[in-house]
Order: structure tokens, then C-alpha cells, then sequence
């Protein structure tokens, strides 16, 4: 790290023109909205990054933060619109994207941020569940009714990690409690 990580970090995921995989970009653009009508809606020093199909040059924004938290689209064998936290050795399975829309994105992401020694102790993933990948701007229906529910669950995940003293990772950012939850 570059100095003292203080932030905690939300990155949106997806490509806002293959429908259903912008989710991430959408739960990130309703934190802000919920921000700018709550100043104390999440927890100070919440860096929110629209990610969309950045790739690799998000790793600052993963660099400069004590914990983060990955919103995507997922296909892990839920009903459409399931919103999973993931957590620490859970992300070394089956989260993959959905198809070829950002191959790899996620995976890709955190393999690397690890591999520099950027990637905080405390990261997770808050998947939801997709139906149409195509090209299109709409959300799904169901993935439309689970915009509030992975936004409650971002938020969640923002609170634990505000409890989480930046001294006190101990590197293996494996936490279980919520871990596979769907909400």
C-alpha cells in the first residue's frame, strides 16, 4: 500500500449495454442517490466506483482501500434476482461472470490485486443472480426487484467492515457468517 488505507471501497461491475450485467453499475448509482438524500446512509469515507468494464485499471481504487466490497452480476445457480455475499475463500470458486461480457473481470481483478499485495485482508462480492446478458440497456424484471435488496446488502457489508480497525486484518480475509447468504 501506498500509505494508510482509510477508505472503504464499493465497486459497480458491468457493462452497462449487455442489460442485466450493468447490476453492479446500477447498485453503485443507487448508493449515490441514497448518499445525497442521507449523508450517514454508509459508513465515512465510502469511495463509490462506477468500475463498468474498467478492468485492471480499477486496481488503484483497490490499492488505496482497507477493505472493499465487488458488486456483479453472477450466475452461481440461484433464482434470478438472488442477491449472495461472498466472502475470502468463497471467491476462489465458481463466481464467474456471466458469459463473455467482461471475461473474467472479477477474477481477473482479484488474482492480480492479490498477487501485488494490494488486495485488502477484508473484501467481498455481493452477487445478484442474472436472467439476460444480451445487448440492451433494460434490467430484467427480477433483477430490477433485486436493486434495493443487493443495495441493503452492499450496506451491510460497508457496516461489518466499519467495525474492522485497519490494524486488526490479519491478511486471510476469510469471514464466514454471511458467506453464501441469499437475501
Amino acid at each position: 500500500m501506498t500509505g494508510p488505507a482509510l477508505d472503504l471501497a464499493v465497486i459497480g461491475l458491468g457493462n452497462v449495454l449487455r442489460r442485466d450485467d450493468a447490476i453492479g453499475v446500477h447498485v453503485v448509482e443507487g448508493l449515490r442517490a441514497a448518499v445525497a438524500g442521507d449523508l450517514h446512509a454508509l459508513p465515512d469515507s465510502t469511495l463509490l466506483v462506477d468500475g463498468g468494464t474498467l478492468g485492471l485499471d480499477l486496481l488503484r481504487s483497490i490499492r488505496d482501500a482497507r477493505a472493499v466490497v465487488f458488486v456483479d452480476a453472477v450466475r452461481l445457480g440461484g433464482p434470478a434476482g438472488s442477491v449472495s455475499v461472498l466472502r475470502g475463500e468463497d471467491l476462489d470458486g465458481p463466481a464467474l461472470p456471466p458469459d463473455d461480457t467482461h471475461p473474467g473481470a472479477f477474477g481477473e481483478l482479484v488474482a492480480v490485486a492479490r498477487m501485488l499485495g494490494w488486495l485488502p485482508a477484508d473484501f467481498a462480492l455481493v452477487g445478484i443472480e442474472v436472467v439476460d446478458t444480451g445487448v440492451g440497456v433494460a434490467l430484467s424484471a427480477a433483477v430490477t426487484d433485486a436493486l434495493p435488496v443487493a443495495m441493503e446488502a452492499v450496506t451491510r457489508e460497508l457496516q461489518r467492515m466499519d467495525l474492522v480497525p485497519a490494524s486488526g486484518m490479519n491478511g486471510d480475509g476469510a469471514t464466514t457468517p454471511l458467506a453464501g447468504a441469499t437475501a
